[in-house]
């Protein structure tokens, strides 16, 4: 078996006020450039592998997490040329650590794992890495080119920091994460359009209150400042009141204080400045 991860994800890139991404909409739903491109090696790899060992037995499954709309893109997977699509039913908002082992449920023994390298939504890559400690084997990130040679023979180059790249031999199963350059995604045969195609849905398991989820990483901002409303008979006056075009030049001021009096001399000038603070 040669498995694919697909991720259904908004392309739009919305986030709430907590920095987590937003719930997905059908409407703007797809997969990223790097799960089309791992789509796209895992069916080089089955026909590869065929002409170097004479022998078409190996089936390309593809597998993704979500609810039924997320069936769209297993169905443009079967399309393409995968054989078999798998829909694993959890509720959104799943951690990456759960979403893995769901995955590596139903794709136990596949000879090699292609994902995508990030993903739209958060962008993290964590679940590769969860997958390969879920199925026990090795995991090949980042990589930007690959060399299919035999099942238990392939060489990929690994990007690095600096410019510099990395070869690597991967010699047995293994999750390989892929960059979005790699590959472009074939384009479905007319007769694969017109025919009709079946996604296995497997329902997942419930949320348990024990799960841990990773920490919201959120943009920093700055406390509100208070501006006093700009004074003026007319509006070019409130303008270059509020732009202070008309002020003279300041300079900055050098004091010589001890941690205490330095920590009080800066609330100070914050709450000159119009920042609210304790």
């Amino acid at each position: 078996m040669i498995a694919v991860c697909l991720k259904w994800v908004d392309q739009r890139l919305e986030f709430d006020e907590f920095g987590a991404p937003s719930a997905v909409d059908s409407r703007f739903a797809g997969t990223s450039g790097a799960d089309q491109a791992a789509l796209e090696w895992a069916l080089r790899c089955r026909e590869s592998w065929a002409t170097v060992t004479g022998i078409a037995a190996h089936e390309v499954v593809a597998v993704t997490v979500g609810p039924a709309p997320a069936d769209a893109i297993l169905l443009d997977a079967l399309r393409s040329g995968a054989d078999r699509a798998i829909r694993i039913d959890l509720p959104f908002g799943a951690s990456s650590r759960t979403v893995a082992a769901c995955i590596a449920a139903e794709i136990a023994g596949a000879e090699l794992v292609w994902c995508g390298d990030y993903s739209l939504d958060r962008g993290t890559g964590s679940v590769p890495a969860f997958l390969a400690a879920e199925l026990g084997v090795a995991q090949a990130l980042g990589l930007v080119g690959i060399d299919l040679r035999t099942p238990t023979d392939t060489i990929a180059l690994r990007r690095l920091d600096g410019g510099r790249r990395e070869r690597l031999s991967v010699n047995g199963p293994a999750v390989l994460s892929v960059e979005g350059s790699t590959a472009l995604l074939r384009r479905a045969p007319l007769r694969a359009l017109i025919g009709t195609r079946t996604v296995e849905v497997v329902t997942g398991p419930p949320p348990t209150s024990t799960e841990v989820l990773a920490p919201l990483t959120r943009p920093y901002r700055p406390r509100p400042r208070v501006l006093t409303a700009p004074v003026g008979a007319t509006a070019l006056d409130r303008v270059r009141s509020i732009t202070d075009t008309n002020a003279a030049a300041s300079h900055g001021e050098t004091v010589v204080l001890g941690p205490e009096e330095a920590a009080e001399r800066i609330l100070v000038a914050l709450r000159g400045w119009g920042y609210r603070v304790p």
